[in-house]
C-alpha cells in the first residue's frame, strides 16, 4: 500500500494516543476513517479534530473485548464506507502485578482487550480486507512483546501472543499470495493515556522494593520517550513499506538489539533497574562467569 489517499482505515483505541495520531495523519493523507473507542468523549474529540481534512469519518463506541460488537462494527464500516482497506488493532490497557499472584480477574480483563481484542478485530475485518483487493492488518504489540519485564507478566503474555499471532498470520498471507498483508508494531514508551486506565496490584511493591508511588512514577516517566505523532509516522511508513515488524522509539530499538545480542542474558541487566535486583543481577552475573 504505497499511499493512503481514498483508502478506508478502521482504528480501535482512536480516542487518544497513537490511535488519535494515526487518524490525524491518515486524514491528512486523504484517507477516510472509521474510528472506535470505549471512551465516547475522547472519540468525539478526535472526530472534531478531523473535520478540517474533508474526509469521511464515522465513529463507534466499542469494547474490543466484545467479539459480537467488533464483528457488527466491521459490517457497519463496510456499509457506511463501501469498503475497508486497513484495520489498526490499537486499543490496549496496562496491568502490573507479580506473576505468581496476578488476580485472575485482572489477567482476564487485560487479555480480553490486549489479546482477544486484536483477534476479534483481525478476524472481523479480514473478509472485508480481502474483498477490497488491497488490505493491511496492523496489530499493536509492544516492547514487552520482545522481552519480559518484572511486574508485567499479564501485559507481556498478551503482547507476546499478539506478536506470535501476527507473525504467523503474515506468513500465511504470504504463502497464499493474498491481497492482504500484516505488520506487527512494537512501541516502546509512548506518551499516551494508558496509565490512566492501568491496574496496579499491591504485590508490585513487595516484589520490586519500590513503593507503588515509585512504580507509578517510573511507569509515567517510561512512556514519555516518544510522542504519539512520531510513533504514528513510523507506523504508517512501515505499512507503506510492507514491513513485517516495526520497532518504535529509541528505547524499543535499544532493547530489541540488546535482546538479540544477549539472548536471555538481558534479564540480568533488567534486574539492575530495581532496588532488589542490583544484588540479584550481580550474583547471577558472577555465577554465569564461573
Amino acid at each position: 500500500m504505497k499511499n493512503f489517499k481514498n483508502k478506508v482505515a478502521a482504528i480501535t483505541g482512536a480516542g487518544s494516543g497513537i490511535g488519535r495520531a494515526l487518524a490525524l495523519q491518515l486524514a491528512e493523507a486523504g484517507c477516510h476513517l472509521a474510528l472506535s473507542d470505549i471512551n465516547a468523549e475522547n472519540l468525539a474529540v478526535t472526530a472534531d479534530q478531523l473535520r478540517p481534512h474533508g474526509v469521511t469519518v464515522t465513529t463507534a463506541t466499542l469494547d474490543v473485548a466484545d467479539r459480537a460488537a467488533v464483528t457488527a462494527w466491521a459490517e457497519t464500516v463496510v456499509r457506511d464506507h463501501g469498503r475497508v482497506n486497513l484495520i489498526f488493532n490499537n486499543a490496549g490497557v496496562a496491568h502490573a502485578s507479580a506473576a505468581e499472584t496476578a488476580p485472575i480477574e485482572d489477567f482476564e480483563w487485560l487479555m480480553n482487550i490486549n489479546f482477544w481484542g486484536v483477534i476479534h478485530g483481525t478476524q472481523a475485518f479480514m473478509p472485508h480486507l480481502r474483498a477490497s483487493g488491497e488490505g493491511h492488518v496492523i496489530n499493536v504489540s509492544s516492547l514487552f512483546g520482545l522481552i519480559g519485564m518484572p511486574t508485567q507478566s499479564t501485559y507481556c503474555a498478551a503482547k507476546f501472543a499478539v506478536r506470535g499471532y501476527t507473525e504467523t498470520l503474515r506468513m500465511e498471507l504470504d504463502l497464499e499470495g493474498a491481497p492482504v498483508s500484516a505488520t506487527c508494531v512494537h512501541p516502546g514508551g509512548v506518551a499516551t493515556q494508558i496509565n490512566q486506565s492501568s491496574r496496579v496490584d499491591d504485590s508490585v511493591a513487595k516484589l520490586t522494593g519500590d513503593s507503588l508511588a515509585a512504580h507509578k512514577r517510573r511507569a509515567e516517566k517510561a512512556i514519555q520517550t516518544t510522542t504519539p505523532e512520531k510513533a504514528a509516522r513510523i507506523i504508517l511508513k512501515a505499512v507503506q513499506k510492507n514491513e513485517r515488524r516495526v520497532v518504535v522509539g529509541p528505547d524499543a530499538r535499544a532493547i530489541d538489539k540488546l535482546a538479540r545480542l544477549l539472548g536471555s542474558g538481558y534479564q540480568s541487566l533488567i534486574l539492575r533497574r530495581y532496588p532488589r535486583g542490583k544484588k540479584t543481577g550481580n550474583s547471577q552475573e558472577q555465577s554465569h562467569a564461573v
